[in-house]
C-alpha cells in the first residue's frame, strides 16, 4: 500500500456515466476489460449508491456539491418555475451550492473539468471548465472562452444525439463512437498540456449507449452484443491511456452515477392520476402542465415527482393546507395501487419530501417521489392516452448499482450506506483541503 503523501496530491477522475458496479464486474471478470483488470491489482471497486431521484442532473449535482437536492436545488431533469405550471431544463445558474472544484478554486489549486454533466453555462474556475450536453455551440461551452476555439480545431464532438438512435441504431452506435473518440482526443491532450492539480474527464455515451441497447444485449440479442462490448473495450483502453499518462502518486478515481436495468415499460404517471381522479386537465387532449383543471388534486413531473395542487403555492392550487397531509396520504396509497398488465406491482414505494431532502430548497422539491420496482420507468408526459408503453428506450437507471474505483487497496466505508455524495469530501481530503461543515458527504478512510 502506498504511504499517504504530507505534500498535496493530485488527484485525476475518469467519471462514466450510466456504469452499474455488477456489470463491470462481470465484464472484468470475463476478461473483456484488460486495462481495468489490471486497475484492480492496485486498487479497490465498490458498489455505491446513487440519489434519489437517480437522474444525472441530480446526481453528479450531488457529487460535485457532496449535498443532497435540498442544498444544491436540482432535483431532476425537468423543473417548474416557481408559482407557475411552466417547466424549464435547470442548468448551473441553478445550483446553489458551490462545486468541489469552485472549493479548490478559491484554495488557489488549478483545475481541469471536461463535460460533467449540470456544468453548462460553465461557472469561472482557477483553470479550465469544459460544460455539458446542456450547451450545443463550441463557442459557449467553455471557460475561459478561448478554449471553445481550441475544441473547434481538436474537433471535439459535445454529444451523441440520443434522437438518432429512435431513426437509426445502428448510425447511433457509429455516432457514439465517434463522439467518445473526439472525447479521448480532448481528454488525453489536456492532461498532458494544461496546468492542473484536480483532473476530470466525463464519458457520458456509456449512459447514451446503454439506454438503447441494455436490453438486447441482456438477451443476447447477436445483432448488438459486439459493437457493444467493442464500444467498452474503447472505453477501458481510454483508461488505459489516462493510467500510462499519470504519475503512480497521482490519485485515479473511476466513478459512475447510477446503474442500469432493461425497461420493461414506460409508465405515464399523469395518465394513471387521470385515470384515477386525482388529476384532471381542462381539455380532452391536454398538451402542457397549465392545461389543467383547477380540481385536480396532483400532477407529476419526470421522473415519479408528485406535487399537491395546493392553494397558495400552484397557480390554480384549491387543496387548502389544512388538506396537505391527507392529499399526500391518498396520492400515495393510490400510487401504491398501480399495477401493471399481469397484476406486477410498479411502484416499489413512495416517500415523503422532507424523509429525503434537506435544506433551504426544501420547498422547491416535489411533495411525493414515487420510486419504482426496476424495469418501470416513470415519465411526465401528459399527452399520453395509454398508461404504458414499450418504446425505442431499452434501459433505465438504478439507484444501488453506481460504481466507485481508487487506486488504493484498502478504503473503509464507514457505518452508512456509501452514496455519490460521499465522493466530494473524499477527494477534498486527499487533496488535504478542508471539508466544509455543510456537506452531507463523509469522506472514506482511505
Amino acid at each position: 500500500m502506498r504511504s499517504k503523501k504530507k505534500s498535496p496530491a493530485r488527484v485525476v477522475v475518469i467519471s462514466i456515466d450510466g456504469v452499474p458496479y455488477s456489470f463491470l464486474q462481470a465484464r472484468i471478470a470475463a476478461g473483456e476489460l484488460p486495462n481495468l483488470k489490471k486497475l484492480l491489482d492496485h486498487g479497490s471497486l465498490h458498489r455505491m449508491n446513487s440519489v434519489q431521484p437517480c437522474v444525472s442532473s441530480v446526481a453528479w449535482a450531488s457529487y460535485m456539491t457532496g449535498k443532497n437536492p435540498g442544498k444544491h436545488n436540482i432535483f431532476g431533469f425537468i423543473e417548474k418555475k416557481s408559482g407557475t405550471l411552466e417547466t424549464f431544463v435547470p442548468t448551473s445558474v441553478n445550483l446553489t451550492s458551490p462545486t468541489i472544484w469552485e472549493i479548490m478554486s478559491r484554495a488557489g489549486k488549478k483545475v481541469c473539468v471536461i463535460n460533467v454533466p449540470g456544468t453548462f453555462p460553465p461557472r469561472p474556475v482557477n483553470g479550465m471548465m469544459i460544460g455539458c450536453f446542456l450547451g450545443t455551440r463550441l463557442e459557449s461551452i467553455a471557460y475561459p472562452q478561448k478554449v471553445g476555439a481550441e475544441l473547434k480545431i481538436l474537433g471535439y464532438k459535445i454529444d451523441a444525439r440520443a434522437a438518432l438512435a429512435r431513426e437509426n441504431l445502428d448510425r447511433f452506435i457509429t455516432e457514439c463512437n465517434q463522439v467518445l473518440a473526439k472525447r479521448a482526443k480532448v481528454l488525453l491532450h489536456y492532461l498532458a498540456q494544461a496546468p492542473w492539480d484536480f483532473f476530470q474527464c466525463h464519458i457520458m455515451e456509456t449512459d447514451r449507449l446503454n439506454h438503447f441497447l441494455w436490453e438486447q444485449v441482456e438477451k443476447n440479442d447477436l445483432r448488438y452484443t459486439r459493437a457493444f462490448a467493442e464500444f467498452y473495450q474503447r472505453v477501458d483502453a481510454l483508461i488505459g491511456a489516462v493510467t500510462r499518462q499519470i504519475k503512480p502518486e497521482t490519485e485515479l478515481i473511476i466513478l459512475s452515477d447510477h446503474g442500469f436495468c432493461a425497461i420493461k415499460k414506460e409508465i405515464y404517471l399523469n395518465r394513471y392520476l387521470v385515470e384515477t381522479g386525482l388529476l384532471k386537465f381542462k381539455t380532452a387532449s391536454p398538451r402542457y402542465l397549465r392545461d389543467m383543471h383547477a380540481e385536480a388534486l396532483a400532477y407529476s413531473l419526470i421522473p415519479g415527482r408528485v406535487f399537491i395542487n395546493l392553494r397558495g403555492r400552484e397557480p390554480q392550487g384549491t387543496v387548502a393546507p389544512e388538506r396537505y397531509e391527507w392529499a399526500r396520504e391518498k396520492v400515495s396509497t393510490t400510487l401504491l395501487s398501480l399495477r401493471d398488465t399481469d397484476g406486477a406491482p410498479i411502484i416499489r414505494e413512495v416517500v415523503k419530501r422532507e424523509n429525503i431532502f434537506h435544506g433551504a430548497s426544501l420547498a422547491a422539491a416535489a411533495d411525493l417521489l414515487a420510486i419504482p420496482h426496476d424495469g418501470y420507468d416513470l415519465k411526465g408526459d401528459v399527452t399520453k392516452a395509454v398508461l404504458g408503453e414499450k418504446t425505442a428506450l431499452a434501459g433505465m437507471h438504478t439507484f444501488d448499482d453506481a460504481l466507485f474505483y481508487i487506486r488504493r487497496p484498502q478504503v473503509k466505508l464507514g457505518k452508512n450506506k456509501f452514496w455519490i455524495g460521499d465522493v466530494a469530501p473524499t477527494i477534498l481530503q486527499l487533496m488535504h483541503l478542508p471539508i466544509p461543515a455543510d456537506m452531507d458527504g463523509v469522506a472514506l478512510e482511505v
